[in-house]
């Protein structure tokens, strides 16, 4: 299944340039055009990066929801029940391959932060540790989205339901900080799953400590013990 979801790379190259160019004008957008980090100590950039790199994360989603309902909707799934495998390979191969896309985009997106003056001060362990941090998150957000593209059910309608996803990253501490919000909205911010993972890999990133870690791993854990058995559930029963 992971094999060929790769191959719909090769045919539509494109979509992966746009999905890996994209953050990296917004990091550029937000860092030299919007930016400016009212209220962050020190090197905009190095508060920007890690945040941008956890919205990263939390977008992008669309491709393999449009890609899930296409396989419902064009009879596809029909032919892999006549094959020996699991309801869930389909589902876990498509984010398989997500995954590997994701991961790309980060190494990306950090090679540009490197150009622009950006550097890990955490030693290999706390790039490593942020990096999966990362990964999990996208691995959570990832089943979320699954889970709504089964509930649209359509192509047409994913785009749509997709908007859902926008609050979670706008609503976060990967811009600015809390603090420079208005109260009731900082505290919004400041209970975001995504501020939690943005906070740790800055904190893994700069060396200065891990209070944040046990946070940004627990609410992914949570959230894929919800969504994930969801997912596969209601796919399960939409493939009869």
């Amino acid at each position: 299944m992971t094999r060929r979801e790769l191959a719909h790379w090769a045919r539509q190259p494109v979509q992966v340039v746009v999905n890996l160019v994209f953050p990296v004008m917004l990091l550029l957008m937000f860092g030299y055009l919007i930016g400016g980090g009212r209220g962050v100590k020190g090197d905009y950039l190095d508060y920007l990066l890690p945040g941008m790199l956890a919205l990263t994360m939390a977008f992008g989603l669309e491709g393999t929801m449009i890609a899930v309902t296409q396989d419902l909707n064009k009879g596809v799934i029909d032919r892999f029940r006549s094959m020996p495998m699991a309801n869930g390979a389909v589902l876990v191969g498509r984010s398989a391959a997500d995954m590997l896309q994701s991961t790309l985009a980060v190494l990306v997106l950090m090679g540009v932060g490197f150009a622009l003056g950006w550097r890990v001060d955490g030693g290999p362990g706390g790039f490593l540790g942020a990096l999966g941090l990362l990964l999990l998150f996208r691995f959570a957000m990832l089943w979320i989205g699954i889970h709504l593209a089964l509930l649209a059910g359509k192509p047409e309608l994913v785009q749509a339901v997709q908007i859902l996803v926008w609050p979670i990253g706008f609503l976060s501490n990967a811009l600015a900080l809390p603090g420079a919000m208005p109260g009731w909205l900082g505290t919004v911010v400041e209970w975001n799953p995504m501020s939690h993972t943005a906070t740790a890999v800055r904190d893994l990133f700069r060396g200065t400590g891990t209070e944040h870690l046990g946070a940004a791993i627990v609410w992914p854990l949570l959230l894929l013990a919800v969504f994930f058995p969801l997912a596969v559930r209601r796919f399960a029963r939409q493939s009869r």
